[in-house]
Order: structure tokens, then sequence, then C-alpha cells
């Protein structure tokens, strides 16, 4: 099959956009994402889907909406009860954040652990439903860890975005995390590791670049 020709004048409008963007860059940027400038601590958390596209390659798009939908609005509920802010879901996993870890004080950690363990006990119910929709079962991954995010605001979105080395090591270290289980990066862990509900196992850890390694822990229930 050949490759269509374009007409003239949409060659034109292509030859221009480099030039058009260098310049709108220098002058102004158009503000579709707005940094507050605020920097704050928070405790982070992700919870990501196993496997979820090779399971969703099998399905009509009204069950990967339902596939979906179940799986996601089910942890962000779960998040909610627990004091968490969902930020968004991205692809099939979901960001949330803490707001009141953002004092240091030990106590509001033991939400943002709750939580995932919440998650993971969950995973029955959550299966269970989508039996019952003829979907395929799943199971996911929770990572969470502490730390400096930047806020910002999008104008697609009411809810503050957030940003920053935290929650791309939560990301990251999402892998380390067994099927349905949850780890924790090292700066989490020094403020819950006395906490004596919990039991943490040191995992493999996560390489930071420069040969600094992040220490990463499994966490599991007493």
């Amino acid at each position: 099959m050949s490759t269509p020709m374009l007409l003239p004048q949409e060659v034109e409008i292509l030859r221009k956009i480099p030039y058009t963007l260098s310049h709108r860059l220098e002058s102004r940027l158009e503000e579709v994402v707005s940094f507050s400038g605020t920097h704050q601590n928070y405790c982070v958390g992700i919870v990501d889907m196993v496997g979820s596209t090779k399971a969703a390659a099998q399905l009509s798009k009204e069950k990967v909406t339902q596939y979906y939908s179940i799986f996601l609005n089910g942890m962000a509920m779960i998040a909610k009860d627990h004091g968490g802010l969902v930020v968004k879901s991205i692809g099939d996993s979901l960001l949330y954040y803490f707001p009141k870890t953002s004092d240091y004080d030990a106590k509001h950690f033991v939400c943002p652990l709750k939580c995932g363990i919440s998650m993971i006990e969950c995973s029955e119910i959550i299966n269970l439903k989508m039996q019952k929709h003829g979907l395929p079962p799943v199971s996911y991954r929770i990572s969470m860890d502490f730390g400096a995010v930047m806020l910002a605001n999008s104008v697609s979105s009411p809810c503050d975005d957030i940003f920053g080395s935290t929650v791309n090591v939560c990301s990251k270290i999402n892998r380390l995390a067994e099927p349905n289980g949850m780890v924790i990066g090292n700066d989490m862990y020094q403020i819950v590791k006395d906490f004596d509900e919990y039991r943490f196992k040191s995992t493999s850890d996560y390489s930071l670049g420069l040969l600094q390694q992040y220490p990463v822990y499994a966490v599991l229930k007493k």
C-alpha cells in the first residue's frame, strides 16, 4: 500500500511546525500544566495491575472498560477510605498520596500502610466481581515512599497533580513488589520501621544511578 500524498498546504503547515513551536517556547509557554511552586513532603502510593495488557487483549471494548473500571475504582475507594487523595489513573495504575503525612508525625503513616494491606486483602472481592462480569482475574503491585513532591494544576483536571523524584522512585520500585504484595522505599521505612503491626523484609535495592543503591522493603502484616 503506497503512502498517501499530502496536499501542498499540508506540507507547508508541517514544515512550519518546528519554527512556530520554537517561537512559542521562547515567547510564552502555554500553561496546560501550571506549577504552583509549592513543594511538600508526602507519602505517595501507586497500585499497578500485573499483566493487564495481555488480559485486556482478549476482551471486547466493552469488557475492557469494565475490567479497568472495576479495578481502578475499587482501588480509589480504598485509598480514599484511608485518607488518601487520588491524583489520577495512568494506564492500568493509580497514583495517590496522603496529605496528613506532611507533618512527619508517625501516627499519620499508619493509614498508608493499612491502605496497602486493605488493597491486598480486597483482591478476593475484586476478583469475585471480575468473575461475576465474565472478566479475567487481576493481580497487582503496591509501592509507597515518602519525600518531596511538586504540586501542579492541569487545565484538564480539577485536582492537583504531583511530580518529582519521590513519584518517580515510587513508580520504579513498584516492579520489586510481588504480585498482590507491597513495597516501600527507604525514606518511608525509616519512619515506620518500628511499627509493631508490620514486618519489613529487605528486597533487591533500586539503583538511583551513579552507583547509589536505594533500599526497598516488602511490607507484611504480622
